[in-house]
């Protein structure tokens, strides 16, 4: 029986990574949190803070504080750093350069005090931020992942949900590409157990779904959140909780998340979302999907922007 703790650590304990740090504690997902931040004084408050809600937890956890090189018995590195707040007008992809910067600052450092755990992005633009620091550690590429669509993923899914009296969890519809301005849902491949999505909206409303409006809904949701209330944090939180889970469980199950991709769909050279299957040591396959030609198109324009941020990279 493994009895080695879990261990998890935060790097960036703003608004995402507390709320993450809170989600991985309220569902017990690991036996040691560790964060890390700057501020010195806001990160010991926050570990003072959660080391209370910890106590009502069932089995031990702990909440510490650290340096980011000091890693190398970290299991999970949760990139959750930022550039900075959007302007209004402003993309995910506006943030690159700021971020990028602080990025090639951290994993150097991380690499060279002996990390070898799995690196989560879960920073914008994040699968920019992916691949760089898939090249900054030199890691296997299943070893470094980002958040990706998952979070867009989960918004289609509840989106349905509502609308069908159905839970989202029988809904198999997901989003591929940029998380960002180019995600597409994948129609082609989404359905209630079987049953094409659209053909169970129709059904169930009356209504024809319109798929373009659900996917502009979709995609514009994060900055809905943004817009008012500064930040999303809750959700974006969720989605990190469950990508270590099922990392550490080897749950073996595939979520939409950004990949390095080599090969599969036709491209390399980019991180892109994609289904991954995960398991204990990250990504163990990609899925490879037959998309519908309007998909494939989209698909690809999509890598196009995401390579030509890449080429931004500082």
């Amino acid at each position: 029986m493994n009895t080695k703790p879990r261990k998890v650590m935060i790097i960036g304990a703003g608004n995402v990574g507390t709320a993450a740090a809170w989600a991985l504690l309220n569902q017990t997902i690991c036996e040691e949190l560790i964060l890390v931040d700057l501020d010195k004084e806001r990160v010991e408050g926050h570990r003072q803070d959660l080391s209370d809600a910890a106590a009502y937890m069932p089995g031990m956890i702990t909440v510490s504080t650290r340096e980011a090189s000091d890693c190398e018995d970290v299991d999970i590195a949760v990139l959750t750093v930022s550039g900075g707040p959007l302007k209004p007008g402003q993309t995910r992809l506006d943030e690159l350069t700021n971020t990028a910067r602080i990025i090639k600052n951290i994993v150097p450092t991380m690499m060279a005090n002996g990390f070898n755990g799995i690196f989560l992005i879960a920073t914008n633009p994040c699968d920019i931020i992916t691949w760089q620091v898939w090249k900054l550690s030199g890691l296997p590429r299943g070893q470094v992942l980002g958040t990706g669509v998952w979070l867009d993923t989960t918004r289609l899914r509840r989106t349905l949900a509502e609308a069908l009296d159905i839970g989202p969890q029988s809904i198999d519809a997901f989003i591929l590409g940029e998380h960002g301005d180019t995600q597409f849902p994948v129609w082609s491949h989404s359905s209630v157990y079987g049953s094409p999505i659209a053909d169970v909206y129709q059904r169930k409303t009356g209504k024809a779904l319109d798929k373009a409006a659900l996917a502009d809904y979709v995609r514009r949701k994060g900055f809905e959140i943004y817009a008012r209330k500064g930040c999303t944090e809750f959700g974006i939180a969720g989605t990190i909780a469950e990508i270590c889970r099922n990392i550490f469980t080897g749950s073996h199950r595939a979520l939409a998340v950004s990949c390095v991709l080599q090969g599969e769909y036709g491209v390399d050279e980019v991180a892109t979302g994609v289904p991954a299957v995960l398991a204990q040591s990250g990504v163990q396959q990609i899925i490879e999907l037959k998309l519908a030609p309007d998909e494939e198109e989209k698909f690809r324009h999509s890598v196009e922007v995401i390579k030509a941020n890449i080429a931004r990279l500082p």
